[in-house]
């Protein structure tokens, strides 16, 4: 039986490990998928775990733990990373260029648009609400599946 594909933006991949707001909902739909995101991805994840770290929210020891299921995952398979290809980077620059002025968009989360627009996902998951607001440029639905309080 095929296993449906999702792609995860960063926000959504650091609740594998973090027990930030929405984790629960998160983990619960990536328990009937398989996350994809782009492999930038890979280092936003340490990143926001370190993050956690500076901001005293784990310990050195949760951070190492973090990181170790972390890399055992991505040796597994349990995460398919996606290459960032000429053609994803052509698609950002693209959108961004034509984007209306009021479009707030990161770098890195406009990688994450133009990979899964380019790998054929017609959805997005993700928390971080000014990626949600520019996926229809890429021709994404933006979805979020974390209750806001």
């Amino acid at each position: 039986m095929d296993v449906d594909r999702c792609y995860f933006d960063t926000s959504y991949l650091v609740r594998f490990y973090l027990r930030d707001a929405g984790f629960d909902a998160v983990r619960q739909l990536a328990a009937s998928v398989l996350p994809a995101s782009a492999r930038h991805g890979r280092l936003e994840v340490v990143a926001a775990l370190h993050r956690a770290l500076r901001e005293g929210r784990i310990k050195q020891d949760g951070l190492r733990q973090a990181l170790e299921q972390f890399e055992q995952e991505c040796r597994s398979g349990a995460l398919h990373w996606l290459i960032l290809t000429e053609a994803v980077f052509s698609r950002a620059e693209r959108i961004l260029t034509e984007a209306p002025a009021t479009t707030f968009l990161r770098a890195a989360d406009a990688l994450h648009l133009g990979c899964a627009a380019e790998n054929g996902f017609t959805e997005i998951y993700s928390h971080d609400r000014h990626l949600l607001a520019a996926a229809s440029l890429f021709g994404l639905r933006g979805v979020n599946v974390i209750l806001s309080p």
